[in-house]
């Protein structure tokens, strides 16, 4: 049997954990982006999509973005959330999440977003804090799920300031 009869295995998508190890070289104080993983909030369901760390999320592509509202009028919302994941003496843990909202109008193939807004919640999720102010309880709740469910360790080993967001 050669490689061509194997099955391909599809790579599972996962939040990334920071190494302890300390960088010292070129590139010394530039953002590490390893630090932060995107998942995205769209009708109820979160889930990881690496793509939106470029724009290039799967509700994101073909979609014309404008910082004018106006021309979304019937964009539904959804919301890239900004994980980080750090390392104490516990083992990993969520450290910092920020959502950003978008509007989406994938039939008229446009879409509303602050870019600014989504630079400052990356920057104050690398930053380590939680900014879940612009999501409601069905969002909160998909969020938490997917935490849980991706890893019960990060979960358990999180803030409890974290947890109550998200209760």
């Amino acid at each position: 049997m050669d490689n061509q009869d194997k099955p391909v295995e599809k790579k599972k998508l996962a939040l990334n954990v920071v190494s302890n190890k300390e960088h010292r070289g070129f590139g010394a104080g530039t953002i590490d982006l390893s630090q932060v993983s995107c998942v995205i909030i769209d009708e109820g369901e979160a889930y990881i999509d690496v793509g939106a760390m470029h724009a290039k999320s799967k509700i994101e592509k073909g979609i014309k973005f404008s910082p004018d509202k106006a021309i979304v009028p019937n964009g539904r919302p959804a919301w890239i959330v900004w994980v980080a994941v750090d390392r104490n003496e516990n083992g990993p843990y969520y450290a910092g999440a920020t959502s950003c909202e978008m509007l989406i109008d994938a039939e008229a193939r446009k879409g509303w977003k602050l870019l600014p807004d989504h630079v400052n919640r990356l920057d104050a999720s690398l930053k380590r804090k939680y900014m879940l102010d612009n999501i409601g309880p069905v969002e909160k709740e998909a969020l938490r799920k997917l935490l849980v469910e991706h890893n019960q360790e990060w979960w358990d080993n999180s803030p409890q300031a974290l947890k109550d967001l998200l209760a």
